[in-house]
């Protein structure tokens, strides 16, 4: 039996997420609640750990005070045998400049890899809703003797301009990375599909040390890693692609395997909620066998009161819903929906009120958003036009502690 490689987790938990405005006013995208029980970086740190890494480094920037509480009160190890999560906000280690891309963060912070002196390093992003074992992964990686390695999931070729796309060959070997093209390449074995980048990566830690370094003394470069130094390893011909279809997630569904969502802005944020809402849900959180580990407070049950109702709708702890509707929607925890209420197609975040008697259709309300007796979400566009930020696809986002 071969020992375990020394790997080190590196993720990337920076970004200002202006897309999912309102929902980011007051945190970073990664700590934006997700699932009814969840913040967004939890499904990154649940593969990782789930997979065995548990010596995972956490870079952080904007507005980071929720997600670096949430890191440190969820996501404590023990500290045995080295293990540890921990968040590691912009330090300016190099001079008066915050990070200005996401290599120049892991250029700052390399005193981490230093510390540790991995064989190996993962780099993944904290945005993203998917199940994956990146043990998988890291042994593709070393089977294949790349220095970069890029997961890929297939997309249709007909939407693949919105993403990173990969062309590679029957090898896998990547021989372009493209930024959002207008013609994306095919795979190998099919025209009609096109790899876009999931945002993960796994390097051999020697080759990135050297990539990095020599980026950081560019000064055309934009320091980010789907610009700049993925191309460069895809230029020096040593960067292959991981096809996310070969993944193996213990318990996962036929209708759940390989799924990924990149919810960066609020209609794709919207639509992942609906995802999990259905009898048979194509993103399934109830897997116990890969599980997602989330937030975990003292509460009571749901409770459901006065012939209150919820169809096809996913509950948090503590909420009650006293004689009033709730339909395909995800209730966080501490929601309290009053007597006469219907929330339809809706996503509600902690302690949220919608008050007797209130109407919320298709519409996301942010942490203890308050809808006051009879008042209309949804209904009538031109009017939340005028008080709320609606999305491209007519969802209604209302931002944190906001009282209608």
């Amino acid at each position: 039996m071969r020992s375990q490689p020394n790997v080190l987790g590196i993720v990337l938990a920076g970004g200002e997420g202006k897309r999912l405005y309102p929902l980011t006013a007051d945190r970073a995208k990664p700590a934006v609640p997700f699932g009814g029980a969840y913040r967004l970086i939890d499904f990154v740190l649940s593969n990782l750990v789930n997979a065995g890494y548990n010596r995972l480094c956490v870079l952080t920037q904007y507005k980071s005070h929720s997600l670096d509480r949430h890191i440190s009160q969820t996501w404590r190890m023990s500290g045995f045998n080295g293990e540890y999560i921990t968040p590691v906000p912009a330090q300016q280690r190099l001079g008066p400049r915050w990070y200005t891309g996401s290599a120049d963060a892991i250029f700052q912070s390399l005193n981490l890899v230093y510390d540790e002196n991995p064989e190996y390093i993962v780099v993944f992003g904290a945005d993203h809703v998917y199940r994956m074992d990146p043990e998988q992964m890291v042994d593709a990686h070393i089977a294949s003797g790349a220095d970069c390695t890029v997961a890929g999931i297939r997309v249709p070729r007909s939407e693949a301009f919105a993403f990173g796309c990969i062309d590679a060959d029957a090898d896998g070997l990547i021989t372009q990375f493209l930024e959002k093209p207008a013609d994306p390449p095919g795979t190998p074995d099919d025209p009609d599909a096109t790899f876009a980048s999931m945002g993960n990566y796994v390097f051999t830690t020697e080759a990135l040390l050297d990539m990095i370094v020599s980026d950081a003394d560019d000064n055309d470069s934009d320091h980010d890693m789907g610009g700049n130094i993925i191309p460069s390893f895809v230029d020096r011909g040593t960067a292959f692609v991981y096809d996310f279809k070969d993944n193996q997630v213990p318990g996962a569904t036929d209708r759940d395997k390989g799924y990924w969502r990149d919810v960066g802005t609020l209609d794709a944020f919207y639509d992942a909620h609906m995802d999990l809402v259905s009898v048979h849900p194509i993103f399934n959180l109830y897997n116990r066998r890969w599980p997602i580990r989330g937030e975990t407070e003292n509460l009571a049950p749901a409770k459901f009161v006065h012939g209150g109702l919820a169809q096809e709708s996913m509950v948090g702890a503590g909420s009650i819903i006293s004689a009033a509707t709730v339909r395909n929607s995800v209730l966080s925890s501490n929601v309290i929906i009053e007597d006469g209420a219907t929330v339809e197609g809706s996503v509600l975040m902690p302690g949220v009120r919608v008050c007797r008697g209130a109407v919320v259709r298709r519409a996301i309300l942010d942490k203890n958003v308050v809808v006051g007796p009879g008042e209309i979400i949804g209904v009538d566009t031109e009017r939340d036009r005028e008080r709320f930020a609606i999305s491209a696809g007519g969802v209604v986002a209302v931002g944190k502690g906001v009282r209608v």
